[in-house]
């Protein structure tokens, strides 16, 4: 493959994770938790290719700085939301990730206005992330294919909890910041 085209297969991977949103939470919501479960799959080994794809081939642009962490943001939200409404996770999580992704909309928008934006998510919102689609992964695998159980998943809502508070409260912390530094 010519650099070229290498260089867009970060973006087009993220773009089929984004694509693969409504297909996931159509097949939840028609019970086909299996088809559900190995599509969310799917969604997280391109996240993980596309992220080791810009990287090794030196592929980041600016484009895919914003639209990784989008596409990672709706298919939590989706898939949490449609797991929620079947009773499968609690409300209060679900509105807590919720409220942690639009304090990151938030840190974004204060760093976009002092122009130091970089993209580069906090240590502990990585954390969050993959407790989030762990869980995700363990509910929708405990629903279409029996593994797991219900302890399992108890532990990791509170996993969930405390790193998406602990995520949220860092990011409102380091935005906080900024605003009293650019105060004179």
């Amino acid at each position: 493959m010519g650099a070229r085209v290498v260089r867009h297969v970060p973006n087009a991977l993220t773009i089929l994770r984004l694509l693969s949103v409504p297909l996931t939470v159509w097949l939840l919501a028609h019970g086909h938790a299996t088809s559900a479960f190995w599509l969310f799959v799917g969604a997280g080994v391109t996240d993980a290719v596309d992220g080791a794809v810009a990287r090794l081939a030196n592929a980041r642009s600016k484009l895919g700085t914003w639209l990784d962490p989008l596409a990672d943001k709706v298919l939590l939200v989706s898939v949490y939301v449609a797991l929620a409404a079947q009773g499968h996770l609690p409300l209060w999580l679900v509105v807590l990730v919720v409220l942690r992704d639009v304090l990151i909309v938030l840190y974004a928008v204060v760093y976009v206005l002092a122009g130091t934006f970089s993209g580069t998510p906090l240590f502990i919102s990585k954390i969050n992330t993959a407790a989030q689609l762990a869980l995700a992964a363990l509910v929708l695998a405990q629903l279409g294919l029996g593994w797991g159980g219900p302890v399992l998943v108890d532990v990791f809502v509170i996993v969930v909890a405390a790193t998406t508070t602990a995520s949220g409260a860092a990011y409102l912390l380091a935005a906080s910041r900024k605003v009293v530094a650019r105060d004179p």
